[in-house]
């Protein structure tokens, strides 16, 4: 173990302040759960790519299909069959790649134990018809950005305040699906989907 090094008293008060910031950060960052992080804002951006109303009405249709699929033993759940119904309904949507701008979109989906995994190549830029459970899985795929600010946070202990540095998050979207509008297609909910 290293020997501590001789400092005065000026330095262990700073050493002690630095030692209580620290603490502070670490508890923060342990406080920090999956719930208080999907609370944060969502960061919202323009797309990329926005197509006409004119471009979308000469598009043809394109449907997509799983290009692979790998079964499951599993028996389907049949108190959730209304609900699959209506999740396996074909949507109009445009999807977009934001991290990887212009390249396609590969995922796998398993909606709902009992149903086969399936493989998706979605291009993106492009209105397209694909499953509801589909367009909801790309829109789905955000990830969260961690923040340090100043911020002065009055101590528990009545001794004052600290200044210290508090986590704050961001939820930014990887992928997008918007729906395309020109064309007749069933939405429900306040995401469009």
């Amino acid at each position: 173990m290293a020997k501590q090094p001789n400092i005065n008293s000026a330095g262990e008060q700073e050493l002690a302040k630095a030692e209580k910031q620290f603490e502070a950060y670490s508890e923060n960052i342990q406080n920090m759960t999956l719930d208080r992080m999907n609370m944060a804002p969502k960061l919202e951006t323009e797309s990329a790519v926005q197509l006409s109303s004119k471009d979308v009405s000469k598009s043809k249709d394109i449907y997509l299909k799983p290009v692979k699929t790998v079964s499951c033993r599993d028996k389907f759940n049949e108190n959730y069959r209304k609900q699959y119904e209506h999740d396996k309904e074909y949507v109009h949507f445009q999807a977009e790649n934001k991290e990887i701008i212009g390249e396609s979109i590969e995922m796998w989906t398993r909606p709902y134990a009992g149903m086969p995994a399936e493989y998706w190549k979605i291009p993106v830029n492009t209105p397209v018809w694909g499953p509801r459970y589909l367009a909801e899985q790309i829109k789905r795929c955000t990830y969260h950005r961690l923040i340090s600010e100043q911020k002065t946070i009055s101590g528990e202990d009545g001794m004052g305040q600290y200044t210290g540095t508090i986590v704050a998050d961001k939820i930014i979207a990887r992928l997008e699906a918007t729906p395309v509008k020109e064309k007749i297609s069933v939405f429900m909910g306040s995401s469009n989907f």
